[in-house]
């Protein structure tokens, strides 16, 4: 399935990138980590099920899932996801038991969209639910890491799927605030990772990015076979990007 949401993010998209100060940091903890993030697109389940593949190897990934969208969408239970009740008490239970199994094996990661809805990036504050403040008591040896995502259009057709991973937070450091501090620290971190993406995308720099999985360039069809003839007769390599592109035309 990894593979066939690398091949979908390449047609759909123009790159998946990693901020470079955003890189995952202790990735190799010895406990569980829980991996919380914003939700503001469909596509995050492919970009957290590629960031799994790619980022965390030898360890097996978890995530909730609303339990209706479930049903339609089978296929996702095979890859870990498991139902949930949104909006109800019943559904903060689901939620809270299937993350105890998940959690109790060392080599366990659970992704959790942590808003519980879609919301636009720029949305502040991020409200996060409450059962992820509940999670450090499930799993004192857990380390949670803040993954912000953002979604935008550069210079080519494809947008570009952003993000970066924050300051891990041990659960036991957690567990030494109540739960209303618990929340108000893990979204703060989570705020402060997504404010300094932002900056980044908003430079719309890809050399401030690693490319996790790139896109094909360029418009296709006839008039990328054109620019491909022109660029042959001139002897110069064809690079299909807008960028080239625009270089093309300077005199």
């Amino acid at each position: 399935m990894a593979a066939h949401f690398a091949r979908f993010l390449r047609r759909h998209m123009n790159a998946l990138r990693l901020a470079r100060w955003g890189a995952p940091r202790q990735a190799d903890h010895p406990g569980p980590l829980v991996i919380y993030c914003n939700h503001p697109s469909w596509w995050d389940a492919a970009v957290l099920i590629l960031l799994a593949d790619r980022l965390f190897p030898g360890r097996a990934m978890f995530a909730p899932f609303d339990a209706r969208t479930l049903e339609r969408y089978g296929i996702f239970r095979r890859l870990g996801a498991f139902p949930v009740e949104l909006e109800t008490r019943r559904g903060a239970a689901q939620f809270l038991a299937s993350a105890r199994t998940v959690l109790a094996e060392p080599r366990h990661m659970l992704w959790v969209t942590a808003q519980g809805r879609f919301s636009d990036v720029r949305s502040r504050p991020l409200d996060l639910r409450p059962g992820i403040a509940h999670l450090a008591e499930i799993a004192p040896e857990a380390l949670f890491l803040p993954l912000a995502l953002d979604y935008a259009f550069w210079d080519e057709r494809g947008a570009e799927a952003c993000c970066a991973f924050g300051e891990p937070v041990p659960a036991r450091d957690l567990l030494a605030l109540n739960r209303g501090e618990r929340l108000a620290r893990l979204e703060a971190a989570l705020t402060a990772t997504l404010d300094a993406l932002s900056a980044d995308v908003m430079v719309r720099d890809p050399a401030r990015f690693v490319p996790v999985i790139e896109g094909a360039r360029g418009i296709g069809g006839v008039y990328d076979l054109w620019r491909r003839a022109v660029a042959l007769a001139r002897g110069r390599r064809f690079d299909p990007a807008h960028g080239a592109a625009e270089a093309e035309r300077k005199p």
